[in-house]
Formats: structure tokens, sequence, C-alpha cells
């Protein structure tokens, strides 16, 4: 099994890397099939199913859908044009779309929400059509946002996973215990069996610019988020609170009386100073999902600012190590909050960070696994019920405490020797069967938990 770090880690746009990046990408790829298509299409049509119909609205996912139809993609995002381009699209019900010309798309009529039963192949679904100037299909597509900003076609969908290419790689393990029994083998730390795994398909030059890229934007979008005021949009009147409260700490530093819990508040902010900027839509990177995207680097900020002896020269062997335990959650479970709750969510998010801290602390692979298993183990049954299907209520919070549980399980690791009684393995698949369980409307339906028992106004 290998999935790379930059497909754990992805920079991208807000508030949700399934509702709003995954459609984004599928329009771009629909596009791709089209021109490679012998016959042209006049115009365009798509329908939202299961998750992305029912809390579409609140996560922008008609948005994504009309611009990705138009060809924008997430990691060359471009605000400006974006609304420059949505504007006209919606004044002229046409898409103008490179090699393709201008295609017909009214996005009032041509968009469809259907609130009927999810398609077969993951809660977050949508079909794509190109037809003719009668208005009969003559193409059609369906494509599955399934966590992450990861799509799949339907066909791509129906493959067992086992069926799906991999990577030739040096160490390919798939569980925890392969990880750990690797890493015993080879004498080398996560990360490192990680950088052999990233050196086979990229060079390092390219492998360390990348880790220090996305550093560069998880970073800036902490400092921006501190930095951000007002209201977010989408009507629940959420006030941003990220700059108040840490400019509140920064006015309290160097008091002597200062209690020890505070160092909470650090870490929570850190989180929400994220999780506002991609509420507000702005730029953010999959960590592994948009609405969890503020544990890692919270965690990484928190280290880098009040733990002694931190490096930024070592923030790669935090990204790596994270990215090992994330695949480790999507390959053998899942990260998307349609198909498994917030537990795959927030959740995994909280085990990667506590295992990048424990690396970096100085943890042995054995214990670098018991703090992931720590943290996971502590959201399992986590469901996700964003209230009006906006990314703000309660996931901002939600991954302040996600990063002050990472660091508590990444602690009470290294104050072990590794041995423990719940696997990683274990835990991840308790997350899947519980994911399975769970009811369909604590899975990002907005039908069920803080969704309905909250005014949306």
């Amino acid at each position: 099994m290998f999935l790379s770090v930059f497909d754990i880690f992805k920079v991208g746009i807000g508030p949700s890397s399934s509702h709003t990046m995954g459609p984004m990408v599928a329009g771009a790829r629909f596009l791709d099939r089209l021109r490679g298509l012998p016959f042209r299409a006049h115009g365009l049509r798509a329908s939202l199913h299961g998750s992305l119909a029912f809390t579409g609205v609140g996560h922008a996912t008609d948005r994504a859908t009309i611009l990705g139809l138009a060809g924008f993609r997430p990691d060359s995002y471009d605000h400006d044009l974006a609304e420059a381009a949505l504007a006209a699209i919606r004044a002229t019900r046409t898409v103008s779309v490179a090699g393709l010309g201008d295609l017909a798309f009214d996005p009032a009529t041509d968009l469809v929400f259907d609130y009927g039963p999810a398609l077969p192949g993951h809660a977050n679904g949508m079909i794509l059509r190109a037809v003719d100037a009668q208005g009969d299909v003559i193409f059609e597509e369906t494509y599955y946002s399934i966590g992450g900003g990861f799509v799949l076609s339907a066909a791509e969908m129906a493959k067992s996973p086992q069926a799906r290419p991999l990577a030739s790689v040096p160490w390919p393990f798939d569980t925890g215990a392969g990880m750990l029994a690797m890493a015993r083998k080879s004498g080398l730390s996560i990360a490192a069996m990680k950088r052999a795994n990233e050196c086979a398909t990229r060079p390092a030059r390219e492998l360390d610019a990348g880790l220090a890229h996305l550093w560069h934007v998880m970073d800036a979008c902490i400092d921006r988020g501190l930095q951000g005021e007002g209201i977010l949009p989408g009507g629940l009147k959420v006030r941003r609170r990220a700059r108040g409260i840490h400019q509140a700490l920064l006015a309290e530093r160097g008091r002597n009386l200062t209690a020890p819990h505070v160092i909470n508040d650090w870490m929570g902010v850190y989180a929400m100073a994220v999780n506002e900027e991609n509420a507000a839509g702005g730029q953010v990177v999959t960590a592994p999902t948009n609405g969890a995207a503020g544990v890692v680097p919270a965690v990484i900020r928190y280290w880098l600012d009040h733990v002694p002896g931190a490096s930024r020269d070592r923030v790669g062997e935090f990204l790596l190590t994270a990215a090992a335990i994330g695949g480790l959650c999507k390959h053998n479970a899942s990260i998307s909050g349609a198909e498994c709750g917030c537990q795959a969510e927030v959740g995994s998010a909280a085990a990667m960070a506590a295992a990048g801290l424990c690396a970096v602390l100085g943890g042995t692979p054995e214990q670098v696994e018991n703090a992931a298993e720590i943290a996971l183990e502590h959201h399992l049954g986590m469901t996700c019920d964003p209230v009006k299907g906006l990314v703000q209520v309660p996931c901002i919070e939600r991954n302040g405490l996600g990063a002050i549980k990472a660091v508590s399980a990444a602690s009470l690791a290294l104050r072990g020797d590794g041995e423990h009684l719940v696997s990683l393995d274990a835990c991840i698949e308790t997350m899947r069967q519980t994911g399975q369980d769970m009811h369909e409307k604590y899975k990002e339906t907005s039908l069920g938990g803080l969704a309905v028992n909250v005014p949306n106004c």
C-alpha cells in the first residue's frame, strides 16, 4: 500500500475537501474526458447525491461543481478569477472551457440537488452529463468524492483495492503491525521508511521542497486566521474568535500567575485559526481533510513555538510520520465524515498529529504507533453533525480539542515503552465498523445531532 504524503496533504480551498475540492476535481476530470471524445458536446448538466446534496449548499458544493465544469482546480484556485467566472456563467448561462469552447450551462436548472437515495458507491456521489443541442445525454460519468479531495469514477470505485495499481516502494506497509515489523527489521524510523517510499517515485530535493511548501501554506493559514475578524459566511452568524483569543494570550505572556492549563488555549487557537480560514473559503491543506485541517498544523506550531529544542528542520519528519498514519486510516477504514462520521476526520487527524509529535520528540516506532492509537481511540464514535451543513459548528472548536488530545496522546505514549493492549490496527478497524453501523443521519447529512438541536439562524 502506498499513499504519498502529497495525497494525504493537499493544498486546496475551504470549506470541505470532500464537498468542495472533490466536486471541483471531478468537474475538471469530466472536462478532460470530453476533450478526448470524437464528438462535440453542446451543454453540461450535473446532479448531486447523498451527502453532497444534503449539505451541499453549506459546503459550497454547488459553487465548486460550477467552477470545476468551468475548468478551475483546487491547487491553482484564484478567488478573484473564480468570482468573475461565476458571475459570467450566471449571466450568460454558458461556461467557456479551453479546448471545448462555449457550453450551455444554467446553474439554476442544470445543477440538481437530488435528495433521494444516495448512489451505491459512496455517500458523496455526483453524476456529470454532456448533452447535444436537443438536450439528449450523449455522455455521462459518475464520480465519488471519497474524502480528503480524493475522487474516483464509478468504474474506479468498483475495482477492489487490490486491483488498483500500486507504486513499487521499498517499505510497502499497509497495517500498523506491518509498519512496526518493517521498522524493527530495517532499524529505520517510520519517517525514514516513508521518506524512502516517497523517493522511489520522486527525487529527494522535490520531496523536501514539497514538504517545505506544505508547511509554508499551513503556517500562513494559521497566521491569516489569527488576524481575521468578522462574521463567517453561511448565515449562522458565527463570529471569528481566534484573533481575540490570541491577543489575550499574548497579553498574558510573562505573568507569573498564568495557569498551566492555558497552554491548551494556545493549541486550540492555532487550530481554530485554520478552521476559521477554512470556513471562510480560504486556502488550507487537507490534513487529511479540510474539516480536520487545523489539528496537524496546530500541533506543529505548538511544538515549534512552545517546546524547547524544536526545529523547523524536522517539520518534514513530522509530516512524513503523520502521512504514514493517515495512509493507514484511509486504506483500512476511511477519512470521510460522510462515510464514517467525524471520527474518520478529526479522529484520524489527531492520530496523525500525535504520531508526528511523538516522533520529533524522540519516540520509538512503537511509541509513535501507541500515540496514534491513543488519539484515535478517544475519538471513536464521534458523529459528523454540522449545523446547517456548514463546516463551522462544531467543526472549528472540535479541531482545537483534537489538537489538545493529540498532544496528550503523544505525551502519554512517551511515558511508556510502546507496549499497550489496543493496537492501532484494532482501533482503525473499530472505526471502520463503527462508521458502517452508524446511522446515516449522523454522517454529514445535517439530519441528526447538533444539526437538528441547534437553531439554524
